[in-house]
């Protein structure tokens, strides 16, 4: 049974692209609904139908449903062992899965200060302190993982994986705000931006014609 993944508009919902690009990138068959976020009752209905979350993205893997990013992209680990979404070695896999969670749960300056909006031009804006300290830590968790894990490939942990995924949005976040980075950091968004599920999102966002209001402020 093909999985079917519940999104929000690919120009703002964040949390919806981590699960995307860890199906697209892995190459794993599924169904995309997506469902425009703040457009009324009726979409918010749809939403409430797949899960009472309210909340995108929602996996349906047959009578399972999943909902919250990183727990979507741990059922899919499960389920497809073979694209080895997680490092193989122990200490590997729980070094990413430590990071994924700290981007889960944390970094609330960053993500409110630079919203995630593809459409938005291209400029820097005044950052808070926490915003910077957020930026820093990004920058530090990339560059550690890059040094112990990266050598087998260009991304965290050598291939394309869930931590990857976890961090995509950020890669938007830094270029739309033209946040200044080190070479290195650079260099991994750079990987980031050529990966093909990567570019493909991007493009389907940049289509997008749908304006959410609320997400328009910086």
């Amino acid at each position: 049974m093909t999985l079917k993944l519940v999104i929000g508009n690919k120009n703002y919902s964040s949390w919806s692209m981590r699960p995307w690009l860890a199906l697209r990138a892995n190459d794993i068959p599924f169904e995309e609904v997506l469902i425009s976020l703040y457009s009324g009752e009726a979409d918010k209905q749809r939403i409430l139908d797949f899960s009472r979350s309210g909340k995108v993205p929602i996996l349906v893997d047959g009578n399972v449903t999943v909902w919250d990013s990183l727990a979507i992209i741990e059922h899919i680990a499960e389920r497809f062992p073979e694209k080895r979404l997680w490092p193989e070695h122990p200490a590997q896999r729980a070094h990413a899965r430590s990071v994924s969670a700290e981007m889960h749960s944390g970094f609330a300056a960053l993500r409110n200060e630079c919203g995630m909006n593809l459409h938005r031009p291209v400029r820097a804006i005044e950052l808070s302190a926490d915003a910077r300290a957020n930026i820093a830590r990004v920058e530090e968790i990339w560059r550690e993982c890059r040094e112990r894990h990266g050598q087998s490939g260009p991304f965290l942990f050598g291939a394309f994986g869930a931590a990857d995924a976890m961090f995509a949005p950020v890669v938007h976040r830094f270029r739309t705000y033209a946040v200044a980075v080190t070479e290195e950091t650079q260099r991994y968004m750079d990987a980031m931006i050529s990966l093909p599920a990567f570019a493909e999102w991007t493009r389907a966002a940049l289509a997008e014609t749908i304006i959410i209001e609320k997400f328009e402020t910086a």
